[in-house]
């Protein structure tokens, strides 16, 4: 089995099935590090092979959830040989191996923190940026990716066209989201660059900004306000807000772009302040009813 004809043809594969670049990418490099470390033909690899890469990949202080994706990837590739290439092995990935893998809650932003992130913030394009976050509950790609195009301001409104998995959405505009976005384009240099967020300073000034230098951006308003925000925080707390404020949990799924509800589910354990409201509204309707006098006492005690 030549091992360059076989990835060149699992690349190709894998492009045909409409991953991004960057998937692509990822994946041939879990898969040279797994036929590097390998001390035996793939065809060969057993299922106690597998095991000790595993050992090999916990002795590198691998995250748990990254090896769990090297899995996926390794049990991909393997299948690939099987029904693509007929290449005769067993793959020594079973289906159901995988690390248990700890599901921290996800946690949002106090008012507070957010009327104090946002008094740091002066930069026009950064306001904007992050408000989308807040507001839209956009992932930091798709703030990266956003173009003029796809923005309606008088309908305030904007489609997702990158999404995550590829999918589009539409999300709404809030006023002040609205307001910050106005105010940036007001600003915005004027050239031939579709994306909405440009570099403003240095050698790339008037490129789009990347995914990268976003979050650069966040991370220096982290410092200087001493909060612990992220890009993804923020769109954590738009779920939490919106769930507080009573909004169904389906809703607030199609908003935020989520393939699974449960997805969006999780964000009901952390929202303390709709689970009070509805405990003590609930618990109020308990004890009028309990107050009130059974039409049977009367009889029950003659």
């Amino acid at each position: 089995m030549q091992m360059t004809h076989v990835i060149i043809n699992f690349r190709r594969h894998i492009k045909r099935r409409n991953y991004s670049s960057h998937t692509v990418k990822y994946y041939l490099n879990i898969i040279k590090q797994y036929v590097i470390w390998l001390d035996v033909p793939l065809e060969q690899a057993t299922v106690e092979k597998v095991d000790a890469y595993i050992d090999y990949l916990h002795r590198k202080r691998l995250h748990p959830s990254s090896i769990n994706l090297y899995l996926v990837i390794i049990r991909v590739f393997y299948d690939y040989l099987r029904y693509e290439e007929r290449v005769d092995l067993t793959n020594p990935v079973k289906r159901n191996r995988r690390l248990r893998v700890p599901k921290p809650l996800p946690r949002s932003l106090r008012d507070q923190e957010i009327e104090k992130l946002f008094g740091a913030i002066k930069n026009k394009r950064d306001v904007a940026m992050f408000k989308l976050m807040l507001r839209c509950g956009l992932r930091v790609e798709e703030v990266s990716n956003l173009t003029l195009g796809v923005i309606d301001l008088k309908r305030r409104r904007l489609i997702v066209q990158q999404g995550k998995g590829g999918k589009g959405r539409v999300v709404y505009i809030s006023n002040d989201a609205h307001d910050a976005l106005k105010a940036y384009l007001k600003l915005r240099s004027s050239n031939r660059t579709k994306r909405v967020f440009l570099v403003e300073k240095g050698t790339y000034k008037g490129q789009a900004i990347s995914v990268r230098g976003i979050q650069k951006r966040i991370e220096h308003y982290a410092k200087k306000t001493r909060i612990n925000v992220s890009c993804h925080r923020l769109r954590h707390t738009m779920a939490t807000q919106l769930l507080n404020a009573e909004a169904e949990v389906e809703t607030i799924q199609d908003l935020l772009g989520h393939n699974w509800i449960t997805t969006t589910q999780r964000y009901c354990k952390v929202s303390n302040l709709k689970i009070q409201r509805d405990y003590f509204k609930a618990m109020r309707n308990v004890l009028q009813r309990s107050a009130q006098p059974s039409s049977s006492s009367f009889f029950d005690h003659r």
